[in-house]
């Protein structure tokens, strides 16, 4: 079973080509201003809108990642489509991309899903807060395998310990998918987006519950979680809002994207 392409010409282009020359554009940008952390990590918050919009925030944390000799990748993401308990994962065969397939990491599928009784949701996956992430992942990180989750109604806790799971294999890491605030205006998107910058930042989960509205907080909450029992740093990478790329300071979504060390 194959996950097919939900997105692509909507979220990102469908061709190769014009990925590489979004790739190409963001990291050059960046390397005009800033040097990139010479850091390992196996764990990264990205954002998942258009990549007009977010691509430069997440492609910074790819070329991080990138950095690290890990080819294994357990993606978490919020469903936006449907709602359902729990989290979603499919035993797909591979992944498609424009750059081609990603293979799925079948042995930690099957131990994932006896361990944490995590069934198939498969309409779940039609999703984009996960599927953005990998041509990024294709791109940038070569041989590599994933896994995708999807989930709704979650418990943070029980998510940290999938997290957790994940991270304790010694060759597999984790991208949280999340965006922040939703349609404020610029002034109001910047005060509640910080809430959610600081409480990344030190990692502290009591600010995160103080109004930050990231629509993926379960899994930035899990993330944390998860930091501070495996006495992991964070560290924010970039953030901006979509004012950045339309000029449009009236409705704005927020962004950012952090690793962890």
């Amino acid at each position: 079973m194959k996950r097919n392409m939900s997105v692509a010409g909507t979220f990102y282009p469908r061709r190769a080509v014009e990925l590489e020359r979004y790739f190409e554009h963001f990291s050059a940008i960046y390397d005009e201003n800033f040097t990139l952390p010479e850091v390992n990590t196996r764990a990264i918050i990205v954002p998942h809108a258009g990549y007009i919009y977010s691509g430069y925030t997440a492609n910074i944390a790819y070329r991080v990642l990138q950095k690290s000799s890990i080819k294994k990748f357990v993606v978490i993401g919020p469903s936006h489509k449907i709602a359902f308990d729990g989290i979603s994962l499919c035993e797909f065969s591979s992944y498609d991309t424009p750059f081609g397939k990603i293979s799925a990491i079948e042995d930690l599928a099957l131990k994932l899903k006896d361990k944490f009784s995590i069934s198939c949701i498969k309409e779940a996956h039609f999703e984009h807060s996960t599927e953005v992430q990998f041509p990024f992942l294709k791109h940038y990180i070569e041989d590599v395998s994933i896994l995708e989750l999807v989930y709704s109604y979650a418990n943070a806790h029980y998510v940290s310990e999938i997290i957790d799971f994940v991270l304790q294999q010694p060759d597999a890491g984790v991208v949280i998918s999340t965006d922040l605030s939703h349609f404020y205006n610029l002034g109001e998107a910047h005060r509640l987006d910080n809430i959610c910058l600081t409480s990344i930042e030190k990692l502290d989960v009591g600010m995160l519950h103080s109004g930050c509205e990231a629509c993926g907080n379960i899994g930035v909450e899990a993330m944390i979680l998860s930091a501070k029992k495996l006495s992991l740093a964070s560290h924010i990478l970039d953030y901006r809002t979509s004012a950045d790329a339309s000029n449009d300071t009236s409705r704005v979504v927020g962004y950012t994207s952090a690793y962890f060390s």
